[in-house]
């Protein structure tokens, strides 16, 4: 379902259009393609965003590159506490006011961290226990990979990302669009599309559409191999998707006979593509990597 024609707040404190653009205005602010800044400014959208992320009282919410505070605010009537990583300081510097001035009675619970949330090792404020966040889209699946990797306690994620990010975020095996998002994210969490958003929502119109995808954390693989050595599989393994796993992880392993070797201990068909497999087959493999040459 995508959403139509945006609508005011319903109440004062959420942020409408004509409130983006004139607090856009009044700070001088133009969006960036660079940075990826879209502006949510529909109420609604935020409100169903917070929905669908399953946002409780309870929550510790960390949001990602909140912008003029479209999302942050509808957060902050939910959740028990909000921490906002945003890159741009002139957006960092007058958040705060914008959250105290709507929100005066929540503005307690609100931190903000200026910084590149890809260099973010710890957050103010208790430990997270969800990400929401409307991702810019160039850096969309670093930045969600490095916060699900930095900070286990997040339990819940909610992202709104380009449609083809999201597709390819929720693949499965077999799918087209499967490949290095849907594995790494899916060492994390069980991930799943969870909607459509319409360009008309933002400000300025982004020209590509936009999709809510939803993770929630699991444990890892069981596996004897480290993170670290399992992405190295999946990335080999897509690096050249076209290719069988043999000759894919050929560089990986050494030798296309030590990477046969590998893929045969873990009980898996060497003809096989990388877009075949689970993140436990690509653990699998990796267990099994040759220490030594392979003749």
């Amino acid at each position: 379902m995508s959403t139509t024609d945006p609508t005011p707040a319903s109440d004062g404190h959420l942020l409408g259009a004509s409130d983006i653009r004139e607090l856009a205005a009044a700070l001088g602010v133009r969006p960036t393609k660079q940075r990826g800044q879209n502006f949510v400014i529909d109420g609604n959208t935020v409100r169903r965003i917070v929905r669908a992320a399953e946002v409780t009282p309870e929550d510790a919410v960390v949001e990602v590159g909140p912008g003029l505070g479209s999302l942050t605010l509808a957060l902050l009537e939910v959740a028990a506490h909000v921490t906002a990583v945003e890159i741009d300081p002139l957006l960092a510097q007058h958040l705060p006011t914008t959250v105290a001035a709507r929100m005066p009675g929540r503005a307690d619970r609100f931190d903000l961290v200026l910084s590149d949330a890809m260099e973010v090792t710890e957050l103010p404020g208790p430990a997270p226990t969800a990400l929401v966040a409307n991702l810019p889209y160039n850096v969309a699946v670093p930045v969600l990979l490095h916060m699900l990797a930095t900070f286990p306690s997040i339990e819940r994620t909610l992202v709104m990302v380009q449609s083809e990010v999201a597709d390819r975020l929720a693949a499965k095996p077999g799918n087209k669009v499967y490949g290095v998002p849907s594995v790494k994210a899916n060492w994390y969490a069980d991930v799943k599309r969870s909607g459509a958003i319409g360009r008309n929502v933002f400000w300025p119109a982004p020209n590509v559409d936009s999709g809510l995808v939803s993770l929630v954390r699991r444990p890892a693989p069981v596996t004897t191999a480290t993170r670290r050595e399992v992405f190295a599989v999946v990335d080999a393994a897509f690096a050249q998707r076209r290719k069988t796993l043999r000759a894919a992880l050929a560089g990986w392993a050494g030798s296309p006979a030590a990477a046969e070797q590998a893929i045969a201990a873990a009980g898996i068909d060497h003809t096989l593509r990388g877009e075949m497999l689970t993140v436990e087959q690509f653990a699998a493999i990796a267990e099994h990597k040759p220490r030594g040459p392979v003749l």
